[in-house]
């Protein structure tokens, strides 16, 4: 099933877009991932590694990853299935017009379909659209890790219940 838009759809992730999401990853995060790493992903589980796909040429313009990780609740002292939302990027020129929240709000909704009652990502604390973005979308701010990025910025720790 694929979320339409007048310019662009949502899908599942497919082998053949392993080429154009690596790109976009390199173009638009300073965090890389190996080809290997995006393929365990969708292998592990493609509900939740979606695409934004251009609905004329096919493009594939964002992404995301999201895996399932079983940890302490950040919403008490319990041990829950949370929906980890690894990575989001969307090419600059596609940016702004629904893209990051469809990838998200489809990953999200795959994630609960895996069984995760919350979700959690990070974010670079200097990335204020993205942190925009989440909290519209019902996350809110539940550590701050320090030094986390290689680079040595810091970040939020963000997390949503189901």
């Amino acid at each position: 099933m694929t979320k339409q838009s007048n310019s662009y759809k949502t899908r599942e992730f497919e082998t053949d877009d392993l080429e154009s999401v690596v790109m976009i990853n390199k173009k638009c995060l300073p965090e890389n991932y190996p080809s290997g790493f995006f393929v365990d992903i969708s292998e592990r589980f493609p509900k939740a590694f979606v695409v934004a796909e251009l609905a004329k040429s096919k493009e594939i313009v964002g992404y995301i990853m999201g895996r399932i990780e079983r940890g302490l609740s950040n919403y008490g002292f319990r041990l829950t299935k949370k929906g980890h939302i690894v990575s989001i990027a969307v090419l600059h020129e596609y940016r702004k017009i629904g893209v990051g929240f469809d990838l998200v709000s489809k990953s999200l909704k795959a994630m609960g379909d895996y069984g995760a009652t919350e979700f959690v990502l990070e974010v670079r604390e200097s990335n204020v659209p993205a942190i925009t973005l989440y909290k519209k979308l019902g996350f809110e701010n539940s550590k701050n890790l320090r030094g986390y990025y290689s680079d040595g910025e810091d970040a939020y720790l963000m997390s949503k219940r189901l």
